[in-house]
């Protein structure tokens, strides 16, 4: 896939993230959509210092709690200004972000409010291929946790891994995230478990358990935005927005023989415009810390490759080595140091924000000191988001890059 054309002019430096708000993620039978919402706002009001009049207009990220604006503005009392829902599958909240931002970044308005929420565990709905849509009997008929399978078992192939081993792998991803998300006060499971517990489990799909899989969750999280030269009015230490990259794939990938399953074409054009952007030729050297997308957890092992943090066909290696833990010896960065969407759950719209949420406290020195990333790791200063949405050959991806100068 080329990457021409899909933003390498950006926004860079235009744009401060002054405040944010992240609820718990997890099973809220006593929280409606409307407390989530309300939670995340205030909470990002009160980081920014600033009250909701402040705010100028509204970007709403929900795959599918709500159909338009109308659900935030009611939740929040909001009158004669704008509130714009956004939908783009698992990729939604990121997308959320990036509108506000081009919002503030276009002259159009000084400070705005990018939320994004989701309220499904008592819905009724189980993700998004959940609905009953009808069609003509043509279009696939396979699980998400079936088609990311399939990428484990390509990746095997491709680079002659035994399958246990390649198993063992993913497993090691669950475990790293599981132990991160126990530290996390936020995430909805907890709780640590070994990749040997993990590889005992009966499997769901191909070779993937349970623990293979992210969790279900309701959810919310919020940015206020205002102009990088006003940041300072507001909050001392501001992240700043040095990339944001979105690319929408054509979904041919589905029906192209010659797709293997072992890349993801839409994010390592979306990591090429985001490392243009901000200036990044050696990723594993210049961030300082990375959320991605691990919806399952070989999704993990190809975007570690995608993302240039791993050398093709050698990701499996630096997973099992524990080039990614928090703290590991010959830690590269650390990924997903929140749980990820493995341990903290997946609100669909709430997702892509959350990742946000982590990079804001790391690097800002406010995540808790058992789960805070290395101290000459986060002098560099640079934090990076990857969040996905739809499946292996025909996806969505957005990759964010935020900095603290």
């Amino acid at each position: 896939m080329s990457s021409r054309g899909i933003g390498f002019k950006g926004i860079t430096d235009k744009v401060a993230i002054i405040g944010m708000g992240c609820t718990p993620f997890g099973e809220h039978w006593d929280m409606s959509l409307d407390d989530l919402i309300r939670e995340a706002a205030y909470c990002a009001y009160q980081s920014a210092g600033i009250d909701q009049d402040a705010v100028d207009a509204f970007w709403f990220g929900t795959a599918q709690s709500a159909a338009s604006g109308i659900a935030m503005a009611s939740a929040l009392g909001v009158r004669d200004k704008p509130v714009t829902r956004v939908e783009n599958y698992c990729a939604t909240g990121s997308d959320a972000l990036r509108a506000a931002c081009y919002g503030v970044a276009s002259g159009a308005y000084d400070v705005v409010l990018a939320l994004g929420a989701e309220k499904v565990k008592d819905s009724g709905y189980q993700g998004l291929n959940a609905f009953p849509i009808p069609n003509a009997g043509t279009q696939l008929n396979v699980t998400a946790a079936a088609r990311y399978a399939m990428v484990l078992e390509a990746y095997a192939a491709k680079y002659g891994l035994d399958v246990e081993r390649a198993r063992y792998v993913a497993a090691k991803i669950a475990e790293k995230n599981h132990r991160n998300g126990a530290l996390n006060p936020l995430a909805q499971f907890q709780r640590e478990i070994s990749a040997e517990k993990i590889c005992e489990m009966p499997p769901v799909a191909g070779r993937l358990s349970v623990y293979d899989c992210a969790g279900v969750a309701d959810g919310a999280a919020a940015a206020i935005v205002c102009r990088a030269e006003d940041a300072s009015k507001y909050c001392d230490t501001p992240l700043y927005v040095k990339a944001m990259a979105l690319v929408t794939g054509d979904g041919t990938g589905v029906v192209d023989p010659s797709y293997d399953y072992t890349t993801f074409p839409e994010v390592v054009a979306s990591a090429q415009a985001a490392y243009a952007q901000a200036g990044i030729s050696d990723p594993r050297g210049q961030l300082a810390l990375a959320e991605v997308h691990d919806c399952f957890t070989p999704t993990e092992l190809i975007l570690m490759e995608d993302l240039g943090f791993a050398d093709r066909g050698f990701a499996h290696q630096a997973v099992v080595n524990g080039r990614f833990s928090l703290g590991a010896d010959l830690v590269d960065l650390a990924v997903n140091t929140d749980g990820g969407l493995k341990a903290c759950g997946h609100p669909v719209g709430a997702s892509g924000l959350r990742m946000v949420y982590e990079i804001w406290l790391q690097l800002r020195g406010e995540a808790p000191a058992e789960r805070a990333i290395l101290a000459e790791h986060r002098q560099r200063g640079l934090g990076l988001t990857q969040n996905l949405g739809g499946y292996p050959g025909e996806l969505v991806s957005f990759v964010g890059i935020f900095g603290t100068s």
